[in-house]
């Protein structure tokens, strides 16, 4: 039925396929394949299908509007509501996620810096005369300096965004 509409609406408005192909961004074939049944439009190119032809999907899929406008309603704001409860979770779902991120960043935080206190910076014993011996030991500073000086700070980021993202009751 919807190939045999969009094949109909599309002679009624005087669209040879090629025409709606270019107007749809799709090539021929695939206007082709539509109006032999061959495969069929996915939602959001029977919404752009009907504003090109400038009809409402509901006639595009044969269907007739008989209902009353109150069960319309309802169904609208049934199907609202399964959205709204499927974007909550989605939301809770990347709100479980990234606190957890912020739990780990701060548990290796707290690691390596008990790494860094355990090791004692042995580089310091190091004979630095040797070239792979002093590369090797500024690089291991280098490290641990920067870890020294961006520690503190990531690691109240990440409590402020275990504070922010926790579950809120």
């Amino acid at each position: 039925m919807l190939n045999e509409n969009i094949r109909s609406i599309r002679k009624s408005k005087g669209l040879s396929q090629e025409e709606l192909a270019i107007k749809l961004n799709v090539v021929r074939q695939t206007i082709s394949k539509w109006e032999k049944g061959l495969s069929v439009p996915d939602s959001e190119m029977l919404l752009s299908i009907s504003e090109n032809l400038e009809i409402p999907v509901s006639t595009l899929l044969g269907e007739t509007m008989v209902e009353a406008r109150e069960d319309e309603l309802k169904v609208i704001s049934e199907k609202l509501e399964i959205i709204n409860l499927q974007l909550s979770q989605k939301s809770m779902k990347t709100r479980k996620i990234v606190h957890c991120i912020f739990i780990s960043l701060c548990a290796v935080i707290i690691m390596s810096i008990v790494g860094f206190t355990m090791l004692k910076s042995p580089y310091f014993g190091w004979d630095y005369s040797e070239p792979e011996t002093a590369v090797l030991g500024v690089a291991f500073h280098s490290i641990e300096w920067l870890f020294v000086r961006l520690a503190p700070i990531t690691f109240m980021g990440a409590i402020i965004g275990i504070i922010l993202t926790r579950k809120k009751s």
